[in-house]
């Protein structure tokens, strides 16, 4: 280890890993391509989108703002870690089948900011939906009406 790089050892989805990583390195960077968890979009670069969002120590975080030093023996749980193999968990089923997906390219950091929010409101009304969803900026949404397909198919769970 350098003054120019870190020992970064973590939990992503269940599995312990330690890497030497530059200094500078985003988090999502060190999920995307250190780890091999390409579902942790980014879309912004200044947090503001969600795309990016991820789930540390059980809290949801923007992991385009933070250095992969920052998150040394933390818990990193990303939307890989919903499925069990083929099979979707509820949410993802209910934004499978209710067509809450779009494009696609924001539904990790939804679907991660949601379980955040079911794992703290079991029985969310569609106002606590809106709200969580409202410190998304989702730019890319394809239809004005994506956040109320979001919210139908979480309501629907």
């Amino acid at each position: 280890m350098t003054a120019e790089t870190r020992q970064v050892a973590v939990t992503i989805n269940g599995q312990s890993m330690a890497r030497e990583v530059p200094s500078n390195l985003l988090l999502s960077d060190f999920i995307r391509h250190d780890a091999g968890f390409t579902g942790t979009h980014v879309g912004c670069v200044h947090g503001v989108c969600g795309a990016c969002t991820i789930l540390l120590d059980g809290k949801p975080a923007r992991s385009c703002l933070m250095l992969a030093a920052q998150a040394v023996g933390a818990s990193i749980e990303t939307v890989e870690s919903l499925a069990d193999g083929d099979a979707l968990n509820p949410l993802q089923n209910a934004f499978w089948e209710k067509h809450g997906l779009q494009c696609g390219y924001c539904t990790p950091g939804v679907l991660m900011s949601m379980t955040s929010l079911l794992r703290e409101v079991p029985d969310p009304s569609i106002a606590e939906i809106q709200e969580m969803l409202s410190g998304l900026s989702l730019i890319h949404i394809s239809a004005p009406t994506r956040p109320r397909l979001i919210s139908y198919a979480v309501f629907c769970l």
